[in-house]
C-alpha cells in the first residue's frame, strides 16, 4: 500500500540476557526481603506488603483500564504502544498470587477479623456482615477472578488479530471494555475499602474508591510511559514522534490534578463536616511525624509533577518523561504508606523492609516484560487503527 508505514522487522527482538538477569536478580532479592521481614517483625511485614500488594494492583489494573479506555474511545494515538500496556496488566494475576500470603495475617492487620474485640465494639457488629473472613475472601477471589478473565479476552483477541487482521477482535473487544468498566469501578472500590480503609473500620470515606483510582491510573500510565520511551529509545519505537510522547504526557499530566483534586475534596468534605468519628483519620496523619509526610505527599504526589508537566515542550521532553515517570511511581507508593502506616504506627516508620520490599515489584516487572516480549510482537500489527496511529498527529 502506498504510503503506509513500514513496520520494524525486529518487533519480535527480545529484551538483552543483562536486563533480564536484572530483573530475576531483584525478584529474588525481593522474595528473601519478603521472607526475612516475616522472620523479624511479623506485624511490620505484613503492613509493607499491604502497601505494594496495592501498588502492585495499581499497576496491572490501571494498564488494563487504559487499554479498555482506548477501545471505548476508538482512540488512534495509542494503538502502536498499546502491546505494552496488555504486557502489563499480566501482573493482575500475579498481584492477586502476591495478596496470598497476607490471608495468615488477617489478624495482625484488622480489628474486626478479631471475634471477641467485635462483640465489645458497637460499630463493628453492625459491619459485620461485611466486615468478615469469609466475605472479604468471597469478594477478593470474585474481583481478581473477574478482572484475570478480562486481561485473559483483551489479550488474546488482540494476539489473535495480529494472525488474522481480522477486523471482529475489535469489535468484540470494544463490548468487553464497556462490560469491564463497571466491573473496574465496583471492584477497584472494593480492594480499597478492603484492603486500606477497613485498616480502621470505625473510620469510612464514600470517596476513598475514586482516591486509589486516580493513584491506579497514574502508576498505570507512568509505567507505561516509562517503559515506552526506554524501548523507543532502543530502537523498537522508531514511528513514535513527539505527539505520541505529548499525549502520554498529557495524560499524566491529567490524572495528576484529578489526584489532587480527588484528595483535597475528600479533605475538604471532612474538614466541613467537623464531625469526630471522621476527623480523627486526618487528625492521626497531622501529628507524631505523620505531618511531615503529609506535606511532603502534597509536593512529591502534585506540586512537583504538575510544574514539571505544565509546559507543552516538557511533555515532548523524553529524559523528562522518564524521570517524572519514575517520580510519580515514587509519589503513589509513599500515598499507599501513607494510608496504611499509620494504622501500625503512630509516627511514621523507615526501615530496610519499606526500602526492599518494592525490589519484588520491579523485578517482577522485569522478568514479566522480558518473557512477553520474546514470544509476542511488541507492535499489534493486525490492529486496523495502527497505520493512523502511526501517522498521528494533534
Amino acid at each position: 500500500m502506498s504510503g503506509q508505514p513500514s513496520l520494524p522487522t525486529y518487533i519480535h527482538k527480545p529484551l538483552s540476557p543483562k536486563i533480564r538477569n536484572i530483573g530475576w536478580g531483584l525478584l529474588l532479592l525481593g522474595v528473601v526481603c519478603y521472607i526475612l521481614g516475616y522472620l523479624v517483625d511479623v506485624r511490620h511485614a505484613a503492613f509493607v506488603h499491604v502497601v505494594n500488594f496495592l501498588f502492585l494492583t495499581s499497576i496491572g489494573i490501571g494498564v488494563l483500564f487504559l487499554i479498555a479506555l482506548e477501545y471505548i474511545a476508538g482512540a488512534v494515538w495509542s494503538v502502536p504502544m498499546r502491546r505494552v500496556n496488555e504486557f502489563l496488566a499480566a501482573l493482575i494475576p500475579f498481584a492477586a498470587l502476591m495478596a496470598l500470603p497476607l490471608f495468615f495475617h488477617l489478624q495482625d492487620l484488622f480489628p474486626w477479623v478479631n471475634a471477641e474485640t467485635v462483640a465489645h465494639d458497637t460499630v463493628l457488629k453492625m459491619k459485620e456482615p461485611y466486615l468478615n473472613v469469609n466475605f472479604f475472601t468471597i469478594r477478593f477471589v470474585v474481583i481478581f477472578g473477574l478482572w484475570t478473565l478480562f486481561y485473559f479476552l483483551f489479550t488474546w483477541n488482540s494476539k489473535r488479530q495480529d494472525i488474522d487482521k481480522d477486523q471482529k477482535h475489535t469489535k468484540f473487544n470494544i463490548g468487553l471494555a464497556a462490560a469491564f468498566m463497571p466491573i473496574f469501578a465496583i471492584g477497584l472500590t472494593l480492594i480499597a475499602i478492603d484492603w486500606a480503609m477497613s485498616l480502621e473500620p470505625h473510620w469510612y470515606s464514600t470517596i476513598y474508591g475514586v482516591y486509589y483510582f486516580s493513584g491506579t491510573v497514574l502508576a498505570g500510565v507512568s509505567t507505561a510511559t516509562y517503559i515506552i520511551v526506554k524501548l523507543h529509545e532502543h530502537g523498537y519505537f522508531p514511528q513514535l514522534r513527539r505527539d505520541h510522547f505529548y499525549s502520554l504526557g498529557t495524560l499524566m499530566f491529567v490524572f495528576v490534578n484529578f489526584w489532587a483534586y480527588i484528595a483535597f475534596s475528600q479533605f475538604l468534605l471532612v474538614w466541613y463536616a467537623n464531625l469526630p468519628e471522621e476527623t480523627y483519620w486526618f487528625i492521626a496523619r497531622w501529628k507524631n511525624g505523620w505531618e511531615y509526610v503529609s506535606v511532603l505527599l502534597i509536593l512529591v504526589h502534585f506540586a512537583v509533577p504538575y510544574f514539571m508537566l505544565l509546559t507543552q515542550d516538557s511533555k515532548m521532553d523524553l529524559k523528562r518523561l522518564k524521570f517524572i515517570s519514575i517520580w510519580i511511581l515514587f509519589a503513589h507508593l509513599l500515598d499507599l504508606y501513607w494510608l496504611v502506616m499509620p494504622s501500625f504506627s503512630t509516627s511514621p516508620v523507615l526501615s530496610w523492609m519499606e526500602i526492599s520490599f518494592p525490589l519484588f515489584i520491579v523485578g517482577l516487572v522485569i522478568v514479566i516484560f522480558a518473557w512477553k516480549m520474546k514470544r509476542q510482537n511488541v507492535v499489534p500489527v493486525g490492529d486496523p487503527k495502527l497505520e493512523r496511529g502511526l501517522e498521528f498527529r494533534l
